[in-house]
């Protein structure tokens, strides 16, 4: 315990040699270094996340996942590495398509009612939003003979395709380690400022207690 007492007050007499200046450029170094790192923590998780979106737009569910899996792994590990909210708007598309062939009913006497609906709405719109949904069931209850299109059409819940990873705010990387020792820095820098006002606060009022 003594030894380590000493090492550190070697450290701190080591660190007090250096000019007010002088740590001003290591902070300023140090600075560029944290945030190049940090940048390249966020360039990592933005490669990870194109992967996803990818492998979705291409219709690799599984793939998607997998990756996904390494997109959340990575955040989880890396400081300013938060994704954001992104959606796997492909995969939630094929989905509500698988739905509203389930809900097909190719027996009503006005044709398939779902199909005629979706080639009126698709047109309109350029994906299966709000929108859309509601375009879709407008065109369903024009046919008095599909009363229960509600009950037999279940689309899925958006929010299950919509994901986000927050990143913590430190990690033990080249980035956590940098922007720590820029903040040790940044705090010795203060810490003399401190010390110096108080001083010249000192140095006032024994001018004036030696004037009175």
């Amino acid at each position: 315990m003594r030894h380590i007492y000493y090492h550190i007050r070697h450290v701190y007499q080591q660190v007090q040699r250096v000019k007010t200046w002088q740590l001003l450029l290591i902070l300023l170094l140090a600075g560029f270094v944290a945030a190049t790192f940090l940048r390249l923590n966020n360039i990592g998780m933005a490669q990870r996340r194109e992967a996803v979106l990818q492998a979705d737009k291409d219709g690799r569910d599984e793939d998607a996942y997998n990756r996904m899996y390494d997109l959340q792994r990575y955040a989880a590990a890396h400081m300013n590495a938060g994704t954001g909210q992104f959606d796997l708007t492909q995969q939630y598309e094929r989905d509500v398509d698988e739905a509203i062939q389930a809900a097909t009913n190719d027996s009503n006497p006005n044709g398939n009612i779902n199909a005629q609906a979706e080639a009126i709405c698709r047109p309109r719109f350029s994906s299966y939003s709000p929108g859309y949904l509601q375009c879709f069931l407008d065109e369903i209850s024009k046919y008095p003979a599909a009363p229960e299109i509600d009950d037999t059409l279940e689309l899925p819940n958006p929010a299950l395709y919509r994901h986000s990873f927050v990143s913590p705010l430190w990690s033990p990387d080249f980035a956590g380690f940098s922007t720590l020792f820029a903040l040790v820095i940044a705090l010795i820098i203060l810490g003399r400022w401190l010390h110096f006002g108080f001083l010249q606060l000192v140095i006032k009022q024994r001018k004036k207690d030696i004037g009175s």
